[in-house]
C-alpha cells in the first residue's frame, strides 16, 4: 500500500469517529436527554462518567495487550462495531434509562477504538513528520464534523434530534472501513491468546510507573494532560448546553456555530501540524493552552450572541491544534516498543480528567443553582483555572524534549 494511501486510510478513521463525537457527545444526544426527554444535566453527566471510567480502566490494559499481541487493528474493528451498533440502537429507544445505557456502551466503544487508532500513528508517520501526519488526521476529523452535521441535519429536521442517531452510526462505520484494511508492521505472527497476556500487560503497565525515570517527562506530561484536558473535555460535552441555555442559541444557530468551529479546527490542525514539526510539540502545546484560555474567558464573560460567534473560531483552532501537538508529544516521549501502552495510559488519563471535569461542573452548577444561568458562567470559569494549572505543569516537562 502506497504511503499516501495509508495516510488517507488512517486519517479517514478520524473523519469517521469525529462524526460520533460531534453528533452524539457534543450536540444531539445531550440535548435529547436534557430537553426532549426532560432529563437533568446530572443524568447525562453520570452516564458519561461511568462509561468513561469503564473505558479508562480498560484502555491501558488493552493498549499494553495490543503491544504484546503485535496487533492493534482487530481491537480497533471490534470497538468500532460496538460503538456503531449501539449508536444506531439509540435511534429506536423511547426510554430515558435505555437511552443512557445504550449511549454508555457506544461511548465505551468510541473511546477504546480511539486508543488503537492513535497507536497506529508511528506506523503511518516518520519521526520528522509526526506533527504534520497527526495534523492531517485531526484535519480530516473536523472535515468529518462538517460532513456529519450536514448529512445528518435532514434527518433531524424530519424526525427530531433522535433522528440523528442511526445515520451517525452508519456514517461512522462507512468512513472507518478503509482503516480496517491497513497492514500492520509486526515482527512475527502472534501466538495464541492466553491469560498470561493479561498478566503481562498489567506487569508492563506497572513497570512504567516504577521505572518512570527511564522515560523522562512522560509522567509529568500525563499530569499536565490530566489537568488541561479536564477543561477541554468538559467544555466539549457541555458547550451545546451552555450555548443553548446561557447564550440563547437556537438549534439552527448551534448547527452553524459547530460548522464554524469545525472549519477553524481544520485550519488549526494543519497549521499547528507544521508548527509542531518546526518548533516541537511541547512548545506548541503551551501556546495552544493560551488560545484555550482566551476562548474560554470570552465565552464566560460575553452576554451577546454576536460576541459569542467570535468564540467559535478561537475554540475551533484550539481544538484542532490540541490533538495535533499532544499526540505528537506522546510519540516523542514514548519508547517505540511501548507505544500502545503509553497511548492507552494517555487515553486513561484523558478519561479520568473527563470524569473529574464532569463532576466538578455538576457540583459547581448544583452549588450555585440559586443564581440561575450565572451558575453556568461560574462553571466555565473554573475550567480556565484548570487550563492555567495544566500550562504550569507542562512547563516542567524537560526542555530537552522538542
Amino acid at each position: 500500500m502506497k504511503r499516501a494511501t495509508k495516510i488517507i486510510s488512517w486519517s479517514l478513521y478520524d473523519f469517521a469517529n469525529t462524526i460520533f463525537s460531534m453528533n452524539i457527545i457534543s450536540l444531539y444526544f445531550a440535548l435529547w436527554i436534557t430537553v426532549d426527554m426532560g432529563g437533568r444535566d446530572i443524568f447525562y453527566s453520570v452516564a458519561l462518567s461511568i462509561s468513561m471510567l469503564i473505558a479508562a480502566i480498560l484502555e491501558p490494559i488493552l493498549g499494553t495487550l495490543s503491544d504484546i499481541r503485535g496487533k492493534k487493528i482487530p481491537f480497533l474493528i471490534f470497538f468500532t462495531l460496538l460503538c456503531c451498533s449501539f449508536t444506531a440502537l439509540l435511534g429506536v429507544v423511547d426510554s430515558l434509562f435505555l437511552g443512557l445505557v445504550f449511549f454508555g456502551i457506544a461511548n465505551i466503544g468510541y473511546q477504546l477504538g480511539a486508543v488503537f487508532y492513535s497507536a497506529l500513528l508511528p506506523q503511518i508517520a516518520e519521526k520528522d513528520d509526526l506533527g504534520r501526519i497527526s495534523g492531517c488526521g485531526v484535519g480530516f476529523g473536523y472535515m468529518g464534523t462538517i460532513i456529519g452535521l450536514v448529512m445528518v441535519k435532514p434527518f433531524v429536521d424530519t424526525f427530531g434530534r433522535q433522528g440523528a442517531f442511526i445515520p451517525t452510526g452508519v456514517l461512522f462505520l462507512l468512513f472507518a472501513l478503509p482503516c480496517f484494511f491497513l497492514k500492520e508492521k509486526t515482527a512475527a505472527p502472534p501466538a495464541a491468546f492466553s491469560a498470561k497476556d493479561i498478566k503481562e500487560s498489567l506487569s508492563r503497565l506497572i513497570n512504567i510507573f516504577r521505572n518512570h525515570k527511564s522515560y523522562p517527562g512522560l509522567l509529568t506530561f500525563m499530569c499536565a494532560a490530566f489537568i488541561f484536558m479536564n477543561a477541554i473535555n468538559t467544555g466539549i460535552v457541555f458547550m451545546s448546553v451552555y450555548s443553548s441555555k446561557v447564550i440563547g442559541f437556537l438549534d439552527s444557530e448551534l448547527h452553524v456555530f459547530y460548522l464554524v468551529c469545525a472549519g477553524f479546527a481544520i485550519l488549526g490542525s494543519f497549521l499547528f501540524g507544521y508548527l509542531t514539526d518546526r518548533f516541537g510539540p511541547r512548545r506548541v502545546l503551551s501556546w495552544v493552552i493560551f488560545i484555550w484560555v482566551a476562548g474560554l474567558t470570552l465565552a464566560a464573560i460575553t452576554t451577546t450572541k454576536l460576541v459569542f460567534w467570535i468564540v467559535g473560531p478561537i475554540i475551533g483552532i484550539a481544538l484542532g491544534s490540541t490533538w495535533t501537538s499532544s499526540r505528537a508529544l506522546v510519540v516523542h516521549l514514548s519508547p517505540p516498543e511501548k507505544i500502545g501502552e503509553v497511548f492507552g495510559l494517555f487515553s486513561f488519563v484523558g478519561k479520568l480528567s473527563t470524569i473529574a471535569g464532569l463532576l466538578v461542573w455538576g457540583l459547581v452548577v448544583l452549588a450555585f443553582d440559586s443564581l440561575g444561568l450565572v451558575k453556568y458562567r461560574i462553571a466555565l470559569s473554573v475550567q480556565i483555572l484548570f487550563m492555567l494549572g495544566g500550562y504550569y505543569v507542562l512547563g516542567k516537562v524537560p526542555k530537552n524534549h522538542p
